[in-house]
C-alpha cells in the first residue's frame, strides 16, 4: 500500500562545496535521488515543505515525512515503515544510546541527531491519519557490525592498536558536514555492503553458493560474479585484481595492474596501470592516471586524479582535477583526533585519521601536501610555489590564486602559513 511522501526542504548551503547536502552525492547519485529510489515502493505522491507546520491539515492521510539532509539504506526504510505500521501509530525514528553505529559515527558534528529522553531521535515520521502532535519513539537498531580495517602500531589509534569501525547494517544519518559525506559513502555505503556480506556468507547455503560460483568462473571467491558485479561495454584487462563486493557500472575502462577493492565505480570511468581504490566510491566520467592511489575516498563525477596522487579518507566534488604527486595527508601526527570546521568553528571529528576536502570545479596543482581536516572551497585554484606547497588551514575561493594578482601586484594568500588551527 502505497502512502504520500511529505519532504521538509533543509536549504543550509555545505561547506566547502556551497550547495544544500541535498544536492551531494551518496553512493555515485545526489542525495534526493538516492532518497527518491529507495522509498519507490512505499510513496508515489510527494509535497516539499518548509517544516511540519506547512503540511496542509486537511492531508489525512497516511505519509512519511522527513528532512531531505538524511541519508538512509532500503534495509532501515523498510524495517522503520514495517514496525511503524504495524504498531498503527504515528512513530518517530530513534535510536538506543548504546548503537554504537549512531554513537560513534553519526552523532559528531551534527544536531539533526538529538537527545530527547532516553533515546536519540531524527527528523523522520510516519504518521497513519495526518500530522499529530505527540509521535512516539519508535527505536531502530542498525545492528552495528564491528569490523576492523588493519592493524597499526597502538600510537596510531589511540593505543587501541586497530582501526575498528562499526558498521550499520540498516544504515542512518544527518549530512550536515563534510564527514557525513565520507561516512555515508565510504563506512555506512561501502564498508557496510562489505560487513552485510559478511554476515551473510556466515550462512552456509550463501557460503555455498557464493564457493560454486567462483568454482564455475575459476575465481577467486572474492572476485566471482556473486560479489562483483559488472556493466555493460567493460574493458577489464586480465591483471587486474577486483574484490567484492564491488559494482562497476557501463562503459568502464581498466588497465593492467589495478588493484579495485570493495568499491563503486561509476559509469564511463577510466583507471590507468597500477592504480588502487580501496573502499571508495569513484563517480560518473572521472579518470584516475596512473598509479593513483585512493582509498576510503569520495570522488564526485567529472573527478580526475592524476599519476602518484595519493588520497585517504578524502572527500573531492564534482569536476576537480587532483594534480601529479599531490598528498592528501589522513593521520594527525599530534595524538589528538583531528578537528574540522562546522558552523564556523573547530570541533573534534573524534577520529585519529581523517582526510581532507575539495569543493566542486577545483583545480589543485601538482605537488601539495595538505593536512587532515582542511577543506578546499569550490572553484578554487591552487598552485605551487617556493612558499605555497603545504595546505595546514582551509582555503577559501578568495585566498585561492584566483586572487593573487590584483592591479597587477602580488597580494600574499593566507592559508599556507602557520596559524592557531596549525593542530587541526
Amino acid at each position: 500500500m502505497s502512502m504520500r511522501k511529505i519532504i521538509i526542504l533543509d536549504k543550509t548551503l555545505m561547506p566547502p562545496f556551497n550547495e544544500p547536502a541535498r544536492e551531494l552525492r551518496v553512493l555515485n547519485k545526489p542525495l534526493w535521488l538516492h532518497q527518491q529510489d529507495v522509498l519507490a515502493h512505499h510513496c508515489t505522491q510527494e509535497l516539499e515543505v518548509k517544516s511540519l507546520d506547512d503540511i496542509p491539515a486537511d492531508f489525512k492521510t497516511e505519509m512519511l515525512v522527513y528532512r531531505d539532509n538524511l541519508f538512509f539504506d532500503q534495509y532501515f526504510i523498510d524495517e522503520f515503515i514495517e514496525r511503524a505500521r504495524a504498531s498503527g501509530r504515528a512513530c518517530q525514528v530513534a535510536f538506543s544510546p548504546d548503537d554504537k553505529a549512531i554513537v560513534n559515527h553519526a552523532l559528531p558534528l551534527q544536531d539533526g541527531i538529538r537527545r530527547q529522553g532516553e533515546v536519540y531521535v531524527a527528523d523522520l515520521w510516519y504518521f497513519p491519519q495526518g500530522v499529530e502532535e505527540k509521535a512516539k519513539p519508535l527505536i531502530v537498531d542498525t545492528e552495528p557490525h564491528e569490523m576492523g580495517y588493519y592493524h597499526l602500531p597502538s600510537y596510531f589509534a589511540a593505543e587501541k592498536g586497530e582501526v575498528v569501525f562499526h558498521l550499520p547494517l540498516r544504515a542512518f544519518l544527518s549530512i550536515e558536514n563534510w564527514v557525513h559525506v565520507f561516512v555515508a559513502n565510504c563506512l555506512f555505503g561501502t564498508f557496510s555492503r562489505a560487513a552485510r556480506a559478511d554476515r551473510e556468507l556466515e550462512q552456509l547455503k550463501n557460503k555455498l553458493k557464493v564457493m560454486w560460483r567462483a568454482i564455475l568462473e575459476r575465481k577467486n571467491v572474492l572476485s566471482s560474479s556473486s560479489l562483483v558485479r559488472i556493466g555493460k561495454n567493460c574493458s577489464i584487462d586480465p591483471t587486474a585484481v577486483i574484490q567484492g563486493p564491488t559494482v562497476i557500472g557501463d562503459n568502464v575502462n581498466i588497465e593492467p595492474g589495478v588493484v579495485i577493492s570493495q568499491s563503486i565505480i561509476g559509469s564511463n570511468v577510466s583507471i590507468m596501470q597500477g592504480s588502487q581504490v580501496q573502499m571508495s566510491v569513484i563517480g560518473d566520467n572521472s579518470y584516475l592516471s596512473f598509479r593513483a592511489a585512493v582509498t576510503f575516498t569520495v570522488l564526485m563525477e567529472r573527478g580526475t586524479v592524476a599519476q602518484n596522487a595519493c588520497l585517504q579518507l578524502c572527500v573531492v566534488g564534482r569536476d576537480s582535477f587532483i594534480g601529479a604527486g599531490n598528498t592528501f595527508t589522513d593521520f594527525n601526527v599530534i595524538p589528538k583526533p583531528v578537528r574540522t570546521y562546522h558552523h564556523g568553528r573547530l570541533i573534534s571529528t573524534e577520529r585519529y585519521a581523517m582526510g581532507c576536502c575539495v569543493g566542486h570545479n577545483c583545480r589543485i596543482g601538482a605537488g601539495f601536501v595538505v593536512y587532515p581536516g582542511r577543506t578546499i572551497e569550490s572553484d578554487s585554484i591552487l598552485a605551487v610555489t617556493d612558499e605555497h606547497s603545504v595546505v595546514i588551514r582551509n582555503v577559501d575561493f578568495s585566498e585561492s590564486h584566483h586572487h593573487r594578482l590584483k592591479d597587477g601586484k602580488q597580494h600574499e594568500t593566507k592559508y599556507p602559513h602557520p596559524g592557531d588551527d596549525i593542530a587541526l
